[in-house]
C-alpha cells in the first residue's frame, strides 16, 4: 500500500505534488499551533476553575469557624441559607460530621448522589467524571471549638466542558478551512511557478519539430527560472551559430576542395587525350597538377590546424618568454624572403615584457599578419611594427599602406574560408583561414585580435595579448 502511494505520488505532475505539499505542511503547521493552544487554554481554563473553588472554599471555612460552634438545627438552618446564597450554578456543598454523616447538603443543578461522602484530614482538590459529567471535587477539614467534620465542595464542569468542545470545533473548522484555502493558493501559485517550464518544454518541443531558431519568451520575472530561460535562450543561441558556423564550414569546405581537386582532375585527362606524346603539354599538367596538390595539402593541413585551435587542444608554453626577440625573429625572416619591402619596427617599449605562450604559436600569429600585409600592399611596399606597454597587456600594431578591406567586409574577415573578392585574385588570397586561425589563438589566451581599414589607403592590425607579471 505504502509503495503504491509512493509510486503515484512520483507519477503526479508537479503542480500538484507542490499543492499537496503546502497543504500538507500548512496542515501539520496548524494541526501542531492549534493542538497546543488548545491544551493550554484548557489547562489554564481548569486553573481558573480550581482558583475559584479554592477561593469558595476559603469563604466557607472563615463562615463555619465563626458560626459553627455546636450542631444544633437553628445554626444548621442558618448555615444552609448562607451557603444557598454563596454558590453558583452546577454547585454542591456538603457538610459532614467526624463519623462521615451529612448534616448540611445544598446543592443546585448538581446530582447529590454524584460524590460519595468522605472525611479527610488534609484538603484534596481532583477532577473526575461521573456517567458523562465532569466534575470538580474539593474536601477539607472544619475543626471549630466544638465541631469537627469535613467540607466537601463540587462543581459541574459542564460550561468549561462546553467551551472546550466549541473551541476543538472552532479550531478543526478553521484548520478545514485552512488547507482547503492554502490547496487553492498553492494550486495557483504553483500554476505561476510552472509557467516558465511549460514555456521552456514548449520551446524546446518547437526546436524538435522546427529547429534552432525557437527561443523561450517573457523571461522577465528576475527569479531563478526566468535564469534557466535565459540559460537555454543563451544555449540555443550558441548551438545555433554553431550549427550554422559547421554549415558553413562544409559549405566552403567542399567548395575550396572541389577546385584544386577539378584542376587536377582537368590536367589528368588533358593528359590522358594528348599528354602521352606531348612532352610540352605532359610538363605543364604536370607542374599545374603538383601546385594544386600542394595547395590541397596546405588546405588540409589548415583545417587540421583551425579544429585543433578551435578544441584548444594545442598546448601552451608554461615558460615565461620574452617577446621583443621574438617579434625581431619574424621580421628579419619575413625581410629575407620579401627584400622589396621595407620592414619599420619599434619594440622598444615592451624589451623587458614576458609573456606565458607557445612561441610557435605567437610566431604562426605575427606571419598570418605579415603575410596578409605583404600580399595586399601592391603599390607601397612599406609595413610598421611597433609596440605599446599597456596595464597588464602588451599591444602590437601592425599597419601596411595597401589596398585596404571595403567596411562591409570588415565584420567577416576572420570567418573561415572568408576573402575580400574585390581586386583580389585566387591566387594571392590563399585558403581564407589564417586570420581564422590567428584570432583563435590569440582567444585561447585571453587576448584580443581587432582589424581596422579604409579601402585604398591600408589595414592596421592590433594584437592585444596579456603579459606575464611574477
Amino acid at each position: 500500500m505504502k509503495g503504491r502511494l509512493m509510486r503515484f505520488i512520483r507519477t503526479l505532475p508537479i503542480k500538484w505534488k507542490l499543492m499537496l505539499g503546502a497543504s500538507l505542511l500548512i496542515f501539520l503547521l496548524f494541526t501542531s499551533y492549534n493542538f497546543a493552544q488548545y491544551l493550554v487554554l484548557k489547562q489554564w481554563m481548569l486553573e481558573k476553575e480550581k482558583s475559584q473553588i479554592q477561593v469558595n472554599m476559603m469563604q466557607l471555612q472563615d463562615y463555619f469557624q465563626e458560626k459553627l460552634t455546636t450542631a444544633n438545627d437553628i445554626q444548621v438552618n442558618e448555615s444552609q441559607l448562607y451557603i444557598e446564597k454563596m454558590i453558583g450554578r452546577n454547585q454542591f456543598v456538603r457538610i459532614l460530621d467526624k463519623e462521615g454523616k451529612p448534616i448540611v447538603t445544598v446543592a443546585s443543578h448538581f446530582g447529590v448522589g454524584w460524590i460519595e461522602p468522605r472525611t479527610v484530614n488534609v484538603p484534596e482538590l481532583y477532577d473526575t467524571t461521573h456517567k458523562q459529567d465532569h466534575i470538580l471535587i474539593h474536601r477539607s477539614p472544619l475543626v471549630t471549638d466544638k465541631f469537627v467534620g469535613t467540607i466537601e465542595l463540587g462543581s459541574n464542569l459542564e460550561t468549561f466542558d462546553h467551551f472546550s468542545e466549541t473551541l476543538l470545533w472552532v479550531m478543526v473548522v478553521g484548520g478545514v478551512l485552512a488547507v482547503f484555502i492554502s490547496a487553492i493558493s498553492g494550486l495557483a501559485i504553483s500554476r505561476q511557478f510552472m509557467r516558465p517550464i511549460r514555456a521552456l518544454a514548449s520551446t524546446i518541443r518547437s526546436v524538435k519539430e522546427k529547429g534552432l531558431s525557437e527561443r523561450v519568451t517573457d523571461v522577465q520575472n528576475g527569479d531563478e527560472l526566468s535564469s534557466l530561460a535565459k540559460l537555454f535562450n543563451d544555449l540555443m543561441n550558441q548551438l545555433e551559430t554553431s550549427f550554422l558556423q559547421q554549415k558553413q564550414f562544409v559549405e566552403d569546405a567542399s567548395h575550396e576542395l572541389r577546385t584544386p581537386i577539378t584542376i587536377v582532375e582537368g590536367h589528368l585527362s588533358l593528359l590522358h587525350r594528348w599528354g602521352k606524346s606531348d612532352p610540352a603539354v605532359l610538363d605543364e599538367s604536370l607542374e599545374a597538377s603538383l601546385q594544386e596538390v600542394r595547395r590541397l595539402k596546405k588546405l588540409v593541413q589548415e583545417l587540421l590546424t583551425l579544429t585543433k585551435v578551435e578544441a584548444n587542444r594545442l598546448s601552451e608554453n608554461s615558460t615565461p618568454l620574452q617577446l621583443a626577440p621574438l617579434i625581431q625573429e619574424t621580421l628579419k625572416r619575413f625581410e629575407a624572403l620579401n627584400p622589396e619591402f621595407q620592414f619599420v619596427s619599434n619594440t622598444e617599449n615592451i624589451h623587458d615584457v614576458m609573456l606565458v605562450m607557445n612561441p610557435l604559436h605567437v610566431e604562426q600569429i605575427l606571419m598570418i599578419i605579415l603575410d596578409n600585409a605583404v600580399k595586399y600592399s601592391l603599390e607601397t611596399k612599406r609595413i610598421d611594427i611597433h609596440a605599446i606597454l599597456l596595464k597588464q597587456e602588451v599591444q602590437i600594431i601592425i599597419e601596411d599602406h595597401g589596398i585596404g578591406i571595403p567596411e562591409a567586409d570588415l565584420p567577416f574577415v576572420f570567418d573561415r574560408f572568408y576573402r575580400v573578392d574585390k581586386a583580389r585574385n585566387h591566387e594571392i588570397a590563399g585558403t581564407g583561414l589564417g586570420l581564422a586561425i590567428a584570432k583563435q589563438l590569440v582567444m585561447n589566451v585571453h587576448g584580443k585580435l581587432t582589424i581596422t581599414s579604409i579601402e585604398t589607403q591600408g589595414t592596421r592590425v592590433e594584437l592585444t595579448l596579456p603579459i606575464y607579471q611574477v
